[in-house]
């Protein structure tokens, strides 16, 4: 397979992983944005998450539900802060095939996050390549979705975050210490099994969420990641060490 430093399509970077039977379940179904596929998953999971296969962000991200009243399902979906009701699937996916104006998008088994005062969070799972070859987790930061928002992401107005403040009220110390060993070793295993496939990644910024049974769902896998978001830690200890492998890597590649 042909080296690259950076692929923009989801829908291939979701491949990449569903290549690996271990990763592979922890990654929430995933298809392309289909009128089928819309209405098979809404009814099968209630609630999706749609989103371009290019972009970044949070941009044009939407998240849609089916909801069962007295008189049938009732569809709604919500973009940025604005939401739109629907009384039948037809008119839910006419609306939404406007919003999406003929990209090519994808549709996401949606997961029940766990919030921090009423607010979703994710967390960012940053992997890098280190000095000697070897994949390690650097940095985990979690990232609280802003008022009213769909979406984490620090540039959407997320909220960067310690990850062991946004855990404490779901767990005890042991059970947080365990949970932060478990993503850690997810990235490594991501970060390396990415680079069978693309030797030419040196760093990638894995998105995960917590759902209410604590499994930690692979919601994308970005391979350009931001760096910057570990400084809006008070601790700037994982900044550091972020940016020390982020220029070790930029060093090597000059040689």
């Amino acid at each position: 397979m042909k080296a690259k430093s950076t692929l923009t399509s989801k829908w291939i970077k979701t491949k990449v992983l569903l290549r690996s039977p271990e990763i592979s379940a922890l990654i929430p179904e995933t298809a392309r944005l289909t009128r089928e596929n819309a209405k098979r998953m809404l009814d099968k999971y209630g609630m999706v998450y749609i989103k371009p296969e290019v972009g970044t962000y949070g941009n044009g991200v939407i998240r849609a539900e089916r909801r069962l009243q007295e008189r049938g399902a009732a569809y709604w979906y919500q973009s940025g802060t604005k939401k739109r009701t629907f009384g039948t699937f037809e008119a839910f996916y006419t609306s939404l095939k406007s919003m999406t104006r003929g990209r090519s998008y994808l549709i996401q088994k949606g997961i029940d996050l766990l919030k921090a005062k009423g607010q979703r969070f994710d967390i960012r799972v940053m992997v890098q390549l280190g000095p000697r070859g070897i994949w390690e987790t650097t940095g985990l930061i979690g990232r609280v979705a802003g008022e009213g928002k769909i979406v984490t992401n620090y540039h959407a107005g997320g909220k960067p975050t310690a990850v062991e403040k946004l855990l404490a009220p779901h767990m005890d110390g042991a059970h947080q210490a365990a949970t932060i060993k478990r993503l850690k070793k997810l990235g490594k295993d991501i970060g390396q099994f990415y680079m069978k496939n693309y030797p030419a990644f040196k760093q990638l910024g894995v998105d995960v969420g917590l759902d209410r049974s604590l499994t930690p769902w692979i919601i994308e896998v970005n391979t350009n990641p931001d760096p910057y978001i570990f400084n809006q830690l008070s601790d700037k200890s994982m900044y550091r060490k972020v940016m020390a492998y982020r220029r070790a890597q930029t060093t090597r590649s000059k040689r």
